[in-house]
């Protein structure tokens, strides 16, 4: 019985021995499985770390290209803004110049052709003044030889109105020694005496200048004076007024009723066309005004004397 109990005890514990080396190596199983998976898990961790890492150096790797070739690219784009600002100075700069030399060109025509105008205004200055010398010459000597034909012509008008005031007053003599025989004869016989009125005898007014003690022969003479300078008569002379000639002086007289009765040139135009045209206007204008009661009381017939100036219209002085 004790050995069997001896046995069963010896059995019991070599069962729990190998019960306990069973554990003891299960233990130790799951204590190397432990540190293998600790193992697993730092080599894990470590290949974790190292890939981060890895990842890590490669992206650093790629942020240093990426920033590398933006670097390249910002260093091209400044090399470009470089050249086109380079470029577009020089382009600055040529159009600057041409602009300099298209104004200093334009300068330099001005100026040439500011000598030249002036060259040709002083030649032609010159030219005018050559001309103004030859045409005061012509004209001084044209005056002389007028001054001398009017002189001849007023002497031999002078001669000619001595002349007629002798005929005038001889007339009248013999007017006034017919009317007393016939007035005698009338007497005689029991008539009336008649004075039949004629021109030698006919009551002249006279106007040679533009103002007079008669204040109504000056308004008249001024009036018909308008009527000619007014009424556009300037075309009928217009041409010849362009010929070289002396302003004439005309002696006009006018009857009562404002018809004509003469035209007489005291001093010549020295152009036959000129003086032609005058007593043309003179017709042209008829009739004139018929004195005023006041002066045709007075006159029979009023003679005005004036001097015919022409330029763009006829002008009496």
């Amino acid at each position: 019985m004790q050995v069997a109990a001896a046995s069963i005890d010896a059995a019991r514990l070599e069962a729990e021995r190998q019960q306990a080396e069973r554990q003891e190596a299960a233990r130790q199983q799951a204590e190397r499985q432990k540190v293998a998976r600790q193992q697993a898990a730092r080599e894990e961790a470590q290949r974790v770390e190292t890939a981060r890492l890895e990842a890590e150096r490669q992206a650093a790797a790629r942020q240093s290209v990426a920033r590398q070739a933006a670097a390249q690219q910002e260093a091209i784009r400044r090399e470009a803004e470089r050249a086109e600002a380079t470029r577009q100075e020089a382009l600055l700069q040529a159009a600057q110049r041409a602009e300099s030399a298209r104004l200093e060109t334009e300068r330099q025509v001005a100026e040439r052709q500011q000598a030249a105008q002036q060259e040709a205004a002083r030649q032609e200055a010159q030219r005018a003044e050559n001309a103004r010398q030859v045409a005061e010459r012509q004209e001084a000597t044209r005056q002389a030889a007028a001054r001398q034909g009017a002189a001849r012509v007023e002497a031999a008008q002078a001669e000619a109105a001595k002349r007629e005031a002798l005929l005038r007053a001889i007339g009248r003599q013999l007017d006034q020694e017919a009317a007393q025989r016939e007035a005698a004869a009338g007497a005689a016989a029991g008539l009336p005496s008649r004075l039949a009125p004629s021109s030698s005898s006919a009551r002249r007014g006279r106007l040679f200048g533009r103002t007079d003690a008669n204040a109504e022969l000056a308004l008249y003479a001024e009036a018909w004076a308008r009527k000619i300078q007014l009424n556009l008569t300037f075309d009928m002379v217009r041409d010849a007024a362009k010929r070289p000639h002396t302003d004439p002086l005309v002696t006009v007289a006018i009857r009562s009723d404002g018809s004509l009765e003469s035209v007489s040139f005291v001093r010549s135009s020295g152009v036959a066309d000129i003086d032609e045209a005058i007593r043309r206007i003179l017709q042209s204008q008829l009739p004139y005004p018929a004195f005023p009661p006041g002066l045709a009381r007075e006159f029979d017939v009023i003679e005005i004397r004036r001097t015919w100036h022409f330029d763009s219209a006829i002008r009496l002085h």
